[in-house]
């Protein structure tokens, strides 16, 4: 864990008041360039310039959400106001979690999002949180990391929501739901656990052989080598996105020890723990293996 001192390195939170001249906001610029970022435009009008010269005009109140690799200038307009917080990889990971909606914010995360339509309960529920990150980073008694992390989830949940994802799964749930989409949830909720296959397919109303025969038609995979990327998914991200240790990454992913959790690894990727987090951070690993197995579930 990064100590609450460095907090600065990894969150940005500010208040741009209305002003009498046009302002340019470059968003992934030095310090910030992996940043994740959010901003609330309360009144007035401003223009996203992306890096392929698209341009999306704002009219507040509304939203807009960009991640890392969404290269873009921020063009606010004379009288315009708003908040704008930024996070860090580390910081999304410690806000995205491993509970049952965290595969789902992951997810979100990764795409650029314009509030298309005006949303007013969604603006609302989300400003006092950008108000309190801004004011947790602003005063030097507090900038606590935990309470960072915790506006960040809360403000990607209402994010979420806001987009008509989560009522998207929702729907998923019912009868209409596909097995293998069910089982998706469940892993999600459960792969820590270590169940065995018996409990997911008991939960899912089906036989294992069923599981098996569902999951290997449609993917190729059968359910326990889903289940192991998805785990083999969460180490690698720990791994390349924070400074957890090895056995805080095993503990935290529910094996009975490190030494398990490392032969485990290497079997799985052909790299230890220690050695992966490094060839990940020194090529960039991430960029081509983060979510290879997973992402493509439907």
């Amino acid at each position: 864990m990064v100590s609450d001192s460095g907090i600065h390195l990894h969150a940005r939170g500010e208040w741009r008041e209305p002003s009498l001249t046009h302002r340019t906001i470059r968003f992934q610029k030095g310090l910030y360039a992996q940043f994740h970022h959010l901003f609330l435009l309360k009144a007035g009008k401003a223009t996203f310039v992306l890096d392929t010269e698209e341009e999306r005009s704002l009219q507040g109140p509304t939203l807009a959400y960009l991640p890392p690799q969404s290269r873009c200038a921020l063009h606010m307009a004379a009288g315009a106001a708003g908040f704008l917080v930024g996070a860090s990889p580390q910081i999304m990971v410690d806000a995205i979690g491993d509970r049952a909606e965290s595969y789902a914010l992951r997810i979100f995360g990764e795409q650029a999002w314009f509030m298309a339509e005006p949303n007013i309960d969604a603006v609302n529920e989300i400003q006092p949180l950008t108000a309190g990150f801004v004011r947790e980073l602003d005063d030097p008694s507090r900038a606590s990391w935990m309470a960072i992390t915790a506006y960040m989830r809360l403000i990607l949940m209402a994010l979420w929501r806001a987009g008509g994802a989560e009522t998207s799964e929702q729907r998923g749930r019912g009868g209409n739901a596909s097995i293998l989409q069910r089982y998706r949830q469940l892993v999600e909720a459960w792969f820590r656990q270590h169940r065995p296959m018996t409990d997911y397919a008991r939960e899912l109303g089906v036989t294992t052989d069923r599981l098996h025969a569902i999951c290997r038609n449609a993917l190729g995979r059968s359910p326990v080598q889903l289940l192991h990327e998805r785990v083999v998914q969460e180490a690698k991200l720990r791994l390349e996105r924070s400074a957890r240790t090895v056995q805080e990454i095993s503990d935290g992913l529910g094996f009975r020890d490190p030494t398990y959790f490392s032969h485990f690894f290497k079997r799985k990727t052909g790299f230890s723990p220690a050695a992966y987090r490094n060839v990940a951070r020194k090529s960039e690993v991430a960029e081509s293996t983060l979510s290879s197995g997973y992402a493509d579930w439907p």
